[in-house]
């Protein structure tokens, strides 16, 4: 009985009313993620970043500075951050990186604290648009600055303080073990894989089709890529998402938040330079 109490007082906490804005409306970030300390999960995320390059590197699957697929990607990137940081201020101080791995996995994230990976099966496989991958790549961006990571691992933290700290509710939310929460942040969650929940997707999907708009890619190219995804998965999750919501349900909610995000696109697509060129 003890969590279901601890989780009702942390949401009487509540956040600062979302207040009105341009552009698709998802709320405030999760509650649950101060339960975690933000540089801390962006370090751990750093660190796991950098042994996944390593890893890569020791096979010969990490793409060059100089491969045209990377370049492209990093220069899509460097159009979408600029606007990373009106939906997380810590974004602007983020060391973003974008690499490349050599891999027929369906598959792209992006880690707390900027770090960006594609695998070159999403790109070969699916043929994928620079549109197409801008949709990609602000859906990944978007779970880090949602702090979806961190929102889990908070909860996370919740249950197993829950365990230790008896009847003391106060004392549960808002001092959850330190040693805990930061042992979860420094590597006791595995960023590579983790897992996010219907609600974090559709919000990655509305925050991500926003970034690309605004950065003048055709937020319109989601509907394209559900449809190659659903083709090249023929019914099956792809590896790249969670299972769930469907491919269908991700196309009814980018339609339907279409008007919400046009105007930026037509704005930024105005003047839009081309996606060749370094990082």
């Amino acid at each position: 009985m003890l969590l279901p109490i601890l989780v009702l007082a942390l949401s009487s906490l509540g956040s600062p009313q979302a207040q009105a804005r341009e552009g698709v409306e998802v709320g405030n970030n999760s509650a649950f993620s101060r339960l975690v300390p933000a540089d801390s999960v962006e370090r751990s995320a750093a660190q796991q970043y950098a042994q996944m390059l390593q890893q890569a590197g020791s096979k010969n699957a990490l793409a060059g500075k100089e491969q045209a697929q990377l370049k492209r990607l990093r220069a899509i990137a460097q159009r979408i951050i600029p606007f990373a940081a009106a939906w997380n201020p810590r974004a602007k101080d983020w060391r973003w990186e974008v690499n490349l791995i050599g891999s027929p996995q369906i598959n792209a994230f992006c880690m707390p604290g900027g770090k960006i990976a594609f695998y070159s099966g999403i790109l070969q496989q699916l043929k994928l648009t620079d549109d197409e991958v801008a949709m990609v790549m602000g859906h990944e961006i978007a779970h880090a600055l949602r702090e979806h990571a961190r929102e889990r691992m908070g909860k996370s933290a919740l249950t197993q303080g829950a365990a230790r700290i008896g009847g003391a509710v106060a004392a549960g939310v808002l001092g959850v073990d330190p040693r805990l929460t930061d042992g979860l942040a420094r590597g006791g969650a595995n960023l590579l894989t983790l897992e996010f929940s219907r609600e974090d997707e559709s919000e990655a999907d509305l925050v991500g089709m926003e970034l690309a708009a605004r950065a003048g890619y055709d937020p319109r190219s989601g509907v394209s890529l559900w449809q190659k995804m659903g083709a090249a998965s023929k019914g099956a999750p792809p590896q790249w998402l969670s299972t769930h919501p469907s491919g269908k349900s991700r196309i009814a909610l980018i339609e339907k938040n279409l008007p919400k995000v046009m105007p930026f696109f037509e704005r930024a697509s105005k003047d839009r330079p081309s996606s060749s060129g370094g990082w």
